[in-house]
């Protein structure tokens, strides 16, 4: 088992791409994996911390202007100016409401393994996508109420106590993993670490296709629409907070751009009301395919940027 995992950690995000595609090719899974949804998050914070610099990311919290300035952006900004680009074209209003409240999400938790694997900031990344997910029950529901007019069922001692409790559990078990462990021992099983992430990452991706396959059967108009606008609105979120924050450094640049454009619509499910719009949760399961698909064709285009970046800092330093 640990030899398998270490190969998918190797070859990560071309195993992310071709197996967000089991959750529709197998949509009876789903029900199957759905109760692994809540532990999934759990597992992917935990991978993550043991994975990331924690020197690193106590320079990011010494330094709040910079986090508070990242959270306005991720939850107030990012939404606002979604809003207001949407409210130019003719689309159709559910998908409309899904995309400004995938904007107004906070970023995956798993996106530190992400960038991690892509190269990027991954301390940083684990601080601003901790912060947003601790500050969504705060910000999301009144963005959505003056956005979109849409009352979000959201118990916020309830939210705020269970998301509390993720944090916690997977701080406390990377804790007690990094006090027997050497950080030399960790490095060294970096893409065991990659491959646990890819296989939580595919079981939560299997989870939420619910009724996608379903949905390509009896309307693909709509979900080719839907398919559209989900890998037109991802790398749209990237480029605007990378270009938010280029005064950061390319590197930092792209992580926030990553944050930005991944968010966790997960977290929005069970406080949508309960007249559910089922469109607006068919964009929500839609949005998962260009996260798990685009970081195998960022690879090369990553990596280009970061060498010609510091070929370039070298030249003129």
């Amino acid at each position: 088992m640990v030899w398998l995992l270490t190969i998918m950690g190797r070859h990560a995000t071309r195993i992310l791409f071709v197996g967000v595609f089991a959750g529709l090719a197998l949509p009876g899974l789903a029900s199957l994996f759905r109760p692994l949804l809540a532990p999934s998050v759990v597992i992917l914070l935990f991978a993550a911390l043991l994975r990331v610099n924690w020197n690193a990311m106590t320079v990011y919290l010494r330094r709040p202007g910079l986090i508070a300035l990242l959270a306005v952006w991720l939850l107030i900004v990012s939404p606002i100016l979604s809003w207001l680009i949407l409210s130019v074209f003719p689309i159709p209003g559910s998908l409309s409401a899904a995309m400004v409240l995938m904007a107004a999400a906070p970023p995956i938790l798993g996106s530190a393994s992400i960038a991690m694997i892509l190269g990027l900031d991954g301390a940083l990344v684990v601080v601003g996508a901790l912060l947003a997910t601790l500050l969504a029950p705060l910000t999301v529901p009144p963005v959505a109420l003056q956005l979109l007019n849409i009352q979000l069922d959201i118990g916020l001692g309830t939210f705020i106590l269970r998301l509390g409790l993720v944090v916690a559990v997977a701080f406390a078990g990377a804790l007690i993993v990094r006090r027997f462990t050497t950080a030399e021992a960790l490095a060294a099983r970096a893409q065991l670490l990659d491959g646990i992430v890819v296989t939580v990452m595919l079981i939560f991706a299997i989870a939420i296709m619910d009724g996608v396959t379903e949905a390509i059967f009896e309307r693909p108009g709509t979900v080719g629409l839907w398919t559209l606008a989900a890998f037109i609105s991802n790398p749209l979120l990237q480029l605007f907070g990378m270009l938010a924050f280029s005064w950061l450094g390319l590197r930092k640049a792209l992580s926030i751009g990553l944050l930005s454009g991944n968010c966790n619509m997960g977290l929005l499910l069970a406080a949508l009301p309960a007249e559910k719009d089922a469109d607006v949760l068919l964009f929500f399961a839609i949005a998962q395919l260009p996260m798990y698909m685009l970081p195998v064709a960022l690879v090369p285009l990553y990596r280009h940027l970061l060498k010609h970046n510091a070929l370039t800092s070298k030249t003129f330093s």
